[in-house]
């Protein structure tokens, strides 16, 4: 490994150390967020355009070094800037950070991850391989696995970047805005299962199950073809 890829993993390693370190986490709680929300709005308000490009770098972080924190960050865009907007702000930093562990985990970690993660990524890699943008939309849509491990998971399949992208950035697209109108009505929530309810995870699962369909159906159709040529091959 030359010494770039050496400097560029001794800075990630060095910010989730101090990720951890100071305890930055305490902040990132739905409690705090509340007790915050207030004084978040007032800054926005003074220094709109620092606040909001303060925010997406945060959440590109966050992403980029699998720390936790996405959904609270996920509902302080609903609560500062509101439903819609708060769920592009999301979308950009949330793509943009997951890109980036992408293009770590392929260029940077490859080794590390089939070493460390090669039994949980087994089926995500084949799946990534046959189906490609189906299988990540419904990937993003239905959290089967983490959003982490996807994002390890893709980097060192040989999913192209441009599908990768695209179908992170659709994908994301209604867990965002969920998170995010929730965050607008902040005062209303009580508990992260307040919005995670049975019912939005079965629209979820219900969408994942729609992006498979023409996966579906091209595996059905291969095998209808299969078979016929055995027949015709059978004297």
């Amino acid at each position: 490994m030359d010494k770039k890829k050496i400097a560029v993993l001794l800075l990630f390693m060095a910010a989730i150390a101090a990720f951890f370190y100071f305890n930055l986490g305490r902040y990132l709680t739905l409690e705090s967020l509340k007790a915050n929300q207030a004084k978040l709005v007032e800054l926005y308000a003074e220094h709109t355009l620092l606040f909001v490009a303060s925010y997406v770098l945060v959440y590109i972080v966050q992403t980029a070094l699998s720390l936790p924190g996405a959904a609270v960050l996920t509902l302080a865009g609903g609560a500062v800037f509101g439903s819609i907007l708060g769920t592009v702000y999301v979308n950009i930093g949330a793509s943009t950070g997951a890109t980036l562990a992408f293009l770590v985990a392929r260029f940077l970690l490859r080794d590390w991850v089939v070493q460390r993660f090669g039994s949980r990524t087994a089926k995500l890699d084949r799946g990534l391989r046959e189906s490609g943008l189906s299988y990540l939309l419904f990937l993003r849509l239905v959290p089967v696995f983490p959003f982490w491990l996807v994002n390890l998971a893709s980097g060192i399949a040989g999913l192209p970047l441009k599908t990768y992208v695209l179908g992170t950035v659709v994908g994301i697209l209604p867990g965002s805005f969920v998170f995010a109108n929730a965050g607008a009505s902040l005062a209303t929530i009580d508990s992260m299962g307040n919005i995670a309810s049975p019912r939005v995870i079965g629209s979820f699962v219900l969408l994942g199950l729609f992006a498979l369909v023409p996966t579906l159906y091209q595996r059905a159709k291969a095998r209808k073809e299969r078979k016929n040529r055995e027949e015709e091959r059978t004297p």
